[in-house]
């Protein structure tokens, strides 16, 4: 009878293991978790790297989260946001201003990479090496008002004339078929472009634009969410943010491993040149802020004053309401 009731313990047992994981914790199931999506502002790479390694080493589900990263489709992620098509996003302080300018409800949570790492470029045949040099060449761009602002403020800094560069859009198009055969130059991002032409053997001429005006020390890309999603759901931006944070630090401790998580998400990225372009944003997503994705209230006003000043936006905006580090976790 002992044996029989020793036996029937030992089940039971065997069976609450199973379910509880062997930890004393209900496991999770996905439809257990709560649902978040995240829109990406392009298509992935390492600029996201944070929310694919928070997903693959299980830090959002152990807040409870169930995270869907999705490419946007027609308008930018902004809007998509703003419109409520999603929980969070990746923006940049450019779209963000123009449209805090426009009255929609999104805010920053976090900058991603710490200081601007994007710039001019062109192949070293183009003889391109200031912003004086971009007289008589053309320009390769996507058709964004602000690209023909920044164009014409370093040239007028160098006391050029703006006048003289042909614009043409570009699009999407790649960068080095297109200063190969259509542009002498474009605006790109050195952790990802700038990257790639080390590994393809193509030199490059590159105009940082941090180094000529400190307005344009600007955050890019930046996580957003909508205010009302902010309002109504302040513990859940603090359980994204948590893990994603999580995440970056991962990328930041552990590029190597991080490159490889996203192209085993990404399985169609360049492996070479994700593994590079990790290990360059190591050393910049965090930089010399204190903690990752902080955030300050001078360089929000400083490039939004700017944005004004080029008649970019229409109406001045409060920087301070553009952005929070509120929902960041404690360096």
């Amino acid at each position: 009878m002992k044996r029989r009731l020793l036996a029937a313990v030992v089940s039971v047992l065997a069976v609450t293991m199973l379910l509880t994981g062997g930890c004393g914790q209900p496991r999770e199931s996905a439809d257990q978790l709560e649902k978040v999506t995240v829109l990406l502002d392009w298509t992935p790479n390492t600029n996201h790297s944070g929310v694919y390694a928070a997903q693959k080493m299980g830090y959002y589900k152990e807040e409870g989260l169930n995270v869907e990263i999705t490419q946007p489709g027609e308008g930018g992620a902004a809007q998509l946001i703003a419109a409520g098509q999603g929980d969070f996003g990746f923006s940049y302080q450019e779209e963000m201003t123009i449209a805090r300018s426009k009255g929609l409800p999104i805010k920053a949570l976090a900058a991603v990479i710490q200081h601007n790492t994007s710039g001019f470029a062109s192949p070293l045949e183009k003889g391109i090496k200031t912003p004086a040099d971009f007289e008589g060449k053309s320009y390769g761009g996507w058709g964004s008002p602000a690209e023909e602002a920044m164009l014409r403020a370093l040239m007028q800094q160098a006391g050029a004339d703006f006048s003289k560069v042909e614009m043409i859009n570009i699009g999407a198009a790649d960068f080095f078929s297109s200063v190969k055969k259509d542009v002498d130059f474009s605006w790109i991002f050195w952790g990802w472009t700038g990257i790639e032409s080390e590994i393809r053997g193509i030199p490059l001429n590159f105009i940082r634009l941090r180094d000529y005006h400190d307005a344009l020390d600007f955050y890019s890309p930046v996580l957003i969410a909508n205010e009302k999603t902010l309002e109504e759901k302040p513990e859940l931006a603090k359980k994204f943010m948590k893990a994603t944070a999580r995440g970056y630090e991962y990328c930041i401790a552990h590029p190597q491993e991080a490159g490889e998580a996203l192209c085993q998400s990404v399985p169609e990225l360049n492996k070479e040149l994700v593994s590079k372009s990790q290990r360059y944003l190591a050393e910049e997503y965090r930089s010399d802020a204190s903690r990752w994705g902080e955030m300050s209230e001078e360089r929000w006003k400083k490039y939004a004053d700017w944005m004004y000043s080029q008649k970019l936006i229409e109406k001045p905006v409060e920087a301070r309401d553009a952005f929070t580090n509120d929902f960041l976790p404690e360096g």
